[in-house]
């Protein structure tokens, strides 16, 4: 038998059952990732609980953009800021944050663009457009952040989950006081980004790894 007839067999031998595992094996990361994804959400880490009523503040992190339009990562974190805003808010004000990383327009543009001319949301928003990394997008969102706090003001940081969960800990660094007020955002929502999640999760669980090593220092 040559060579080709052989390599034939062993797929064919191989196929439905070799198909099932893998796609058991793709099934069960996703459900891990997923699961992952909420459990993390699920930790705002503030001691701040929402009333209706109260003001919220919802910092949005964009990611790197190459073209004019949003890509799937930044339609998804706009889509998770807009369905974080609570009708019941007395003040809502969206913080888009990022500067030209992977492009020549920055992230926030590209953000508030995708927000007013394809979901048009006419609420209040504010651009930070300077940063390139997710400390800076707190550092730059603060001073922001500051002009929009109220008494009774809840913040919530809003990207893929293990990302919000990295700026939330640098807005715990950078100011306590405001850390206090987060709350829980609309990152997560069952089913959606299903091919994202899991390479997300395991980025954003070695960053967090990286930024543990670091507190410890």
């Amino acid at each position: 038998m040559s060579g080709r007839a052989t390599g034939r067999a062993a797929r064919g031998a191989a196929g439905p059952g070799a198909g099932r595992a893998v796609g058991g094996v793709a099934e069960r990361v996703a459900s891990h990732a997923a699961g992952t994804a909420e459990r993390v959400a699920s930790c705002a880490a503030g001691t701040a609980e929402w009333v209706a009523g109260g003001d919220q503040i919802i910092v949005v992190l964009g990611y790197g953009n190459r073209g004019e339009r949003a890509n799937g990562i930044n339609r998804f974190r706009v889509r998770a800021g807009l369905r974080t805003v609570d009708p019941r808010a007395r003040s809502a004000v969206l913080i888009l944050c990022g500067g030209a990383v992977a492009g020549r327009r920055p992230e926030a543009m590209i953000l508030e663009r995708f927000a007013r001319e394809e979901l048009g949301f006419t609420g209040r928003m504010r651009l930070e457009t300077e940063s390139a990394t997710t400390w800076e997008n707190i550092l730059n969102a603060i001073p922001l952040i500051d002009e929009e706090l109220r008494a009774e003001s809840t913040i919530s940081i809003v990207s893929n989950s293990h990302h919000a969960e990295k700026a939330r800990d640098h807005l715990w660094q950078l100011r306590p006081d405001l850390g206090r007020r987060l709350v829980r955002g609309g990152d997560y929502r069952f089913g959606e980004l299903p091919v994202v999640k899991p390479i997300a999760a395991v980025r954003g669980l070695l960053a967090l790894r990286e930024l543990d090593r670091s507190n410890s220092l």
